[in-house]
């Protein structure tokens, strides 16, 4: 790897100046006392305790298979990293309180009570080092859902107000503003309109009734804005009926990340309501890993009911009116690899379509090894790119991407995410790498094919 990394800035001041690294830290917000941080954790720990949740503990034989599945565990050889670990004071909480032999737990005290300190070592482990990416959960011998669990357990960490404040404080924006990056309804209009004029399409807005809503994501509209103007195109191209709602046009759900089950719930019903309210039989989702599992997998939970409408990741989408004949595409001669967005690919089931599409225009596809659903996630998922004391490892963990990368021999990596693409951008930069990084949907709305 010494033809691609560089030391991390603060190791380069250590050696310098003798600068020691700081010490962990943890962030509390709130004024509650310890015993009622511990109390409100415990509390809200044991709501997300259920037959499948006990299931899972009860089932872990503790073989350390999901260990070397783990990124930050691979990178480091620290034991702290191990997935399975990351659950422990959720499994003290079941142990102790809502397990089968839960009386002789406490009685002997094999389990101990869950600490302060504890949940603040463990504001790390839950947070900055883990994508809840999926791997772990795909290669258990036992099927524990690990990447789940540990989105459970934020539900409590959130709860006791021991979030990293970098990703309470977008997941509060997204609330109290409707978008985490400050992409409000009149900066996506201005930015709508903006790229209605420079791909010399129509953007349409609020329109009364469509049969498909389109939705966008925070990083798109502030970051890759190109991605409003591409799909407008192709869907003018296909004559489609659409909208996008500026009651529901943000896709990207940080309650979710951030562990606050109301205000998940708030950001999915938006984009619900605003499909029923224009009678959408559709609602097609951005190149936004996370914004297709908060929908797609989790929206009938958040609604209570069946959603009314298909929903589809934009590159189902892309595959299926490729594929269909609907829409033609120009052959590209160009060299690429593929990133597989792991909330997309491996925990959404949408492998196939980014490479139906791939297979459309040409490209000289050169995959990952390993690839598609074993793939190594970026490292900045689950809101982790948020997270800035978290950047030395995130970029430690990229070097599994670069060596990826390395091997394909492919200038340009692709992805149908844009938060992979914000995390690939930033390595990118620090490690001043020499490749590119596109997005599929830009791909494919320049080199659409004239009738």
């Amino acid at each position: 790897m010494s033809d691609v990394t560089q030391k991390h800035p603060l190791e380069t001041d250590k050696a310098r100046f003798g600068i020691k690294k700081p010490a962990a830290r943890f962030d509390l917000q709130g004024d509650m006392s310890d015993d009622e941080r511990v109390a409100k954790a415990m509390e809200n720990f044991a709501k997300d305790i259920n037959r499948t949740t006990a299931t899972y503990m009860e089932s872990c034989m503790h073989c350390g298979v999901c260990a070397e599945a783990c990124h930050y565990y691979t990178q480091t050889k620290d034991p702290k990293y191990t997935p399975v670990w990351k659950l422990e004071i959720f499994k003290q909480a079941y142990k102790r309180e809502a397990g089968p032999f839960a009386y002789f737990y406490k009685l002997f005290n094999l389990k101990k009570e869950v600490t302060i300190e504890q949940l603040e070592e463990w504001q790390e482990l839950l947070y900055d080092s883990c994508t809840m990416c999926g791997r772990c959960s795909m290669v258990c011998p036992m099927s524990i859902d690990i990447a789940t669990l540990v989105g459970q357990a934020r539900h409590g960490m959130f709860k006791a107000g021991l979030v990293p404040h970098e990703l309470h404080a977008v997941a509060e924006r997204a609330e109290m503003e409707g978008s985490p990056l400050g992409a409000t309804a009149d900066v996506f209009e201005d930015r709508a309109e903006w790229m209605a004029d420079e791909h010399d399409t129509e953007v349409y807005i609020n329109k009364e009734k469509a049969d498909i809503l389109v939705t966008m994501s925070s990083i798109e509209i502030m970051k890759y804005p190109n991605s409003i103007g591409a799909t407008a195109k192709i869907l003018n191209t296909l004559g489609e009926s659409w909208t996008f709602r500026t009651e529901g046009y943000e896709a990207t759900n940080f309650g979710m990340m951030s562990g606050n089950v109301e205000w998940q719930k708030h950001s999915t019903m938006k984009l619900i309501d605003a499909a029923i309210a224009c009678g959408a039989k559709l609602v097609i989702l951005p190149e936004c890993g996370h914004a297709y599992g908060a929908l797609r997998w989790q929206g009938a939970a958040m609604l209570g009911r069946p959603l009314p409408f298909k929903v589809m990741h934009i590159s189902e989408y892309l595959a299926d009116v490729v594929e269909s004949g609907r829409l033609k595409v120009r052959k590209v001669n160009q060299k690429v690899t593929f990133h597989d967005p792991c909330q997309v690919s491996r925990r959404g089931g949408a492998t196939k379509a980014p490479r139906i599409v791939m297979d459309a225009l040409g490209v000289d596809l050169k995959e990952m090894t390993p690839g598609a659903d074993d793939n190594w996630c970026c490292g900045g998922g689950g809101g982790v790119v948020t997270i800035h004391r978290a950047d030395e490892l995130r970029y430690k963990v990229f070097e599994l991407k670069m060596e990826q990368v390395a091997k394909t021999g492919a200038d340009t990596v692709l992805s149908t995410c844009s938060n992979c693409r914000q995390s690939i951008n930033d390595a990118k930069e620090h490690f001043q790498w020499d490749k590119n990084v596109e997005s599929l949907l830009e791909l494919v709305a320049d080199n659409i094919a004239e009738e």
